[in-house]
């Protein structure tokens, strides 16, 4: 059987072709909400305490932050950062297949009752808690060969025309990530 391939590489070539086009009409067919989860849901905490460096964000904001969202149910991790301009930022891990509504609901909870512990410029700033989509399905590039536009442009351009139109769309969520000349939405 296989002097058959030898002596014939065309056979060989058109059959290894076919196989290809095959496969790739195959996975444009595969619907992707049918895909199983591989990335595990993450909950993001950030808070500001104006005018603080980082070692007085870390034990003022962060600590009572971090002991009171320990040990939310179906938590593997957490990840916490704080910036010398009084930034503080927790990201919360879990398991996979744990829903991000109910992970991020439980972290708010359990945020909410420390708050009368953190100083009063941190609560007056706000402590957000938002669910994090780390799995991006697509990327939306604008860009402009016209070296007359500049960066602020293409940017308001995608806001007024573009960014409006797709976030009606449900499912989509668009963190926009800057680059030299040209905008990047990820679509989650």
């Amino acid at each position: 059987m296989f002097d058959l391939f030898i002596k014939r590489p065309l056979l060989s070539a058109v059959i290894s072709v076919l196989i290809t086009l095959l496969g790739f009409l195959a996975l444009m067919g595969l619907p992707v909400t049918q895909f199983p989860d591989i990335v595990p849901p993450s909950v993001t905490v950030t808070a500001k305490y104006t005018g603080a460096n980082a070692e007085v964000a870390t034990k003022a904001v962060a600590m009572p932050l971090e002991r009171a969202i320990n040990g939310v149910p179906g938590m593997v991790y957490m990840n916490s950062v704080s910036g010398n301009d009084g930034s503080t930022l927790i990201q919360v891990f879990f398991n996979v297949g744990t829903d991000p509504d109910l992970a991020a609901m439980s972290v708010q909870n359990r945020v909410t009752t420390v708050l009368d512990e953190l100083p009063e410029e941190v609560i007056k700033a706000g402590v957000s808690t938002e669910k994090e989509v780390n799995s991006m399905l697509l990327y939306l590039n604008i860009f402009s060969d016209d070296p007359s536009v500049d960066e602020k442009f293409i940017y308001n351009f995608a806001d007024i025309n573009v960014l409006a139109e797709l976030k009606r769309i449900d499912g989509v969520v668009l963190p926009i990530l800057w680059a030299p000349a040209n905008i990047r939405c990820g679509f989650g």
